[in-house]
């Protein structure tokens, strides 16, 4: 049996690779890099959920055809396999914190841009291909940096955790999108917060520390 262990284990803080799947837990809620990941991965919800839930009314209160929206949403689709690949990719080469800054600093861009542009299928379709490379390329990095923090043992656990805010924010930007529109009969203030909820989650990521270790990273192979 072969043992195979993170590089500097002895330079890091390490937990006995025995932990229950509640000290796992235990040791995540209490970490504070977990919990801004979990916050920042809320906000990725809102972002796809309003987006995929509410621009096909968006673009029709536009005068845009029922096509555009679902040529729209099929370019973030394709375009989302290209951006998670690439991310994924660089998140194993770079800092998977500082990229997932960028790429919230991005979609805060994206849609202040989105809400300064004249709306037509061209910048529509701009947009959305864009959006799609920005739309889930936050997985792989979120799901690596727990990986990094806590090992792979309990890790799609903990990650399932992390999805719940995910899925948190998912219903409140559906919710949202819907209600703001009954109350003022436009979408402008749900952008408006998606811009400001991406710098928030920008921001968010910056303090987390993926140096420390709480767990072992043991492979075994026989």
């Amino acid at each position: 049996m072969s043992i195979l262990i993170s590089k500097n284990s002895s330079s890091q803080n390490f937990i006995n690779n025995d932990q229950t799947i509640y000290e796992s837990l235990k040791n995540a809620i209490n970490n504070r890099s977990y919990k801004l990941l979990t916050t920042g991965f809320f906000v990725c919800g809102f972002h796809v959920t309003f987006v995929s839930t509410h621009l096909p009314a968006f673009l029709s209160d536009n005068n845009l055809q029922d096509s555009t929206a679902g040529f729209a949403l099929a370019l973030i689709g394709l375009f989302n396999i290209f951006g998670t690949l690439s991310f994924g990719y660089l998140g194993s080469r770079i800092s998977k914190k500082n990229l997932l800054s960028v790429l919230y600093s991005l979609r805060s861009l994206l849609f202040l841009s989105f809400i300064m542009a004249p709306k037509n299928e061209f910048t529509v379709l701009v947009f959305s291909a864009t959006l799609g490379i920005l739309w889930l390329s936050t997985v792989p990095l979120t799901n690596g940096i727990i990986t990094d923090i806590f090992g792979h043992k309990y890790s799609s656990m903990l990650f399932g955790f992390t999805l719940m805010s995910h899925h948190a924010g998912s219903f409140l930007g559906s919710w949202l999108g819907g209600r703001m529109f009954d109350l003022y009969g436009s979408y402008a203030p749900v952008w408006w917060l998606c811009v400001i909820l991406g710098f928030i989650s920008a921001l968010i990521h910056f303090p987390i520390n993926t140096n420390v270790k709480l767990s072992y990273d043991i492979k075994s192979a026989i």
